[in-house]
């Protein structure tokens, strides 16, 4: 799986945009919790670049600012971690903590 990292609000936008011709998933990861590390390695394990997704990484810790800053762009509270499906600038899908799969994912894509 290859991700993009996540290291700048300025990125929502590209993001946004990028949303307009694919759908783009944010993870949302904090480095030190057990659950984060479980839900990131799942996701990982099962990915499939065919779905047609573009992934970002969010690492927590590093950049918890940017996280804030989805919480306000796409109105959903931050959750730990988190996945945020965004399509057409809007997030069409959400899940955290043990809810998130990759076959949530796919469904929702």
């Amino acid at each position: 799986m290859n991700w993009n990292k996540l290291t700048s609000d300025a990125q929502l936008d590209v993001i946004k945009e990028e949303s307009a011709k694919q759908p783009v998933l944010i993870f949302k990861h904090s480095t030190t919790c057990s659950i984060s590390a479980m839900a990131l390695s799942r996701m990982e394990r099962n990915w499939n670049d065919q779905l047609g997704v573009k992934p970002y990484y969010l690492d927590l810790l590093a950049n918890r600012p940017i996280s804030n800053k989805i919480e306000n762009e796409f109105g959903i509270e931050h959750e730990s971690p988190q996945v945020l499906l965004i399509r057409n600038g809007e997030c069409v899908y959400d899940a955290s903590h043990m809810s998130i799969s990759f076959a949530g994912l796919q469904q929702a894509v």
